[in-house]
């Protein structure tokens, strides 16, 4: 994939999700435990993509470009792919949002957090557009992406996740969940084998 090793290390959650979930928590502590040089990144996204995106940018701006990476579930698949559009870093992508613009129109008004009920924001329908203007083409390195798309999802459709990375490793579940309930146990490890953190 590369010579060097990741050093910079960038997660996002998805849709109604947050640093809390169970794949960002199962992916900080293996990066704590066994690469704790590795700067890991897990920032919680605002609702607006506009938003959510500019600071994202903002975040990593300083970041190595030779050596930063990028992980992302769901609606942080599809923030995942624009920043490895715009940077040409290696990407993790776990059952990634391809339409959202679409997928999201209907959930448009107040929404809760998945791991807080408590938690409440609104979901605007200027944001469809500004999903819209985050849609990015071929990815440059699509060598440098990796998908984990499970037929079992109950939420996207895995024939348009699988179709949209056409020329990266896509490693197809027969069954699986949206949630990939199994990562720490069928995944995690070759998740970290591809990113090849320091």
């Amino acid at each position: 994939m590369r010579s060097l090793p990741t050093t910079h290390l960038l997660y996002l959650h998805g849709f109604r999700s947050s640093p809390g979930s169970t794949k960002a928590q199962l992916m900080a502590r293996r990066i704590a435990t066994t690469h704790p040089k590795v700067h890991w990144w897990c920032p919680q996204l605002p609702p607006s993509p506009r938003e959510a995106i500019d600071l994202i940018m903002r975040g990593i701006a300083c970041w190595p470009r030779d050596s930063m990476a990028v992980v992302g579930s769901s609606l942080g698949g599809f923030y995942a792919t624009y920043v490895a559009g715009m940077t040409r870093c290696p990407a993790v992508l776990l059952n990634p949002a391809v339409h959202p613009a679409r997928d999201l129109a209907r959930h448009i008004g107040t929404q809760t957090q998945w791991h807080d009920r408590e938690q409440h924001f609104y979901f605007r329908s200027e944001y469809i557009d500004e999903l819209r203007g985050l849609e990015v083409g071929a990815l440059p390195r699509p060598e440098r992406c990796f998908a984990i798309v499970a037929k079992g999802d109950e939420v996207l459709d895995w024939r348009e996740m699988s179709a949209r990375y056409p020329d990266s490793r896509v490693k197809l579940l027969e069954k699986g969940d949206h949630a990939l309930s199994d990562f720490e146990r069928a995944h995690l490890d070759e998740v970290i084998a591809f990113l090849q953190p320091a």
